[in-house]
């Protein structure tokens, strides 16, 4: 059964090539070659002097960094925690209606 598959051309637009599905999917060119950068490139990429006293430090910058992710982590907690509390309290409130209607 599987011979009768592979060599059917019903059943070939169902196996597909993922090579050929890419290339259908990414209608990019991808070019092949490479184009030496220009003088005013090479300016652009070289170190400016003047520019060195406004680069962050690295220890600082880690220290930003942690700080800024403590806070996510913070922030995410206190609005699951909001989020939860609300449910119990729906709950509740809810739970206590019933209780109210069977009495």
């Amino acid at each position: 059964m599987a011979f009768v598959l592979s060599k059917s051309n019903l059943f070939s637009s169902l196996r597909g090539n993922p090579q050929v599905l890419q290339e259908q999917q990414i209608p990019l060119s991808r070019r092949g070659f490479h184009v030496e950068l220009g003088a005013r490139e090479k300016a652009l990429l070289e170190e400016d002097p003047a520019l060195k006293k406004f680069k962050s430090h690295k220890k600082s910058l880690a220290r930003v960094k942690k700080f800024g992710d403590a806070l996510i982590i913070v922030v995410v907690a206190a609005c699951s925690y909001e989020i939860y509390a609300s449910a119990v309290e729906k709950r509740a409130k809810f739970a206590g209606d019933d209780r109210a209607k069977n009495i």
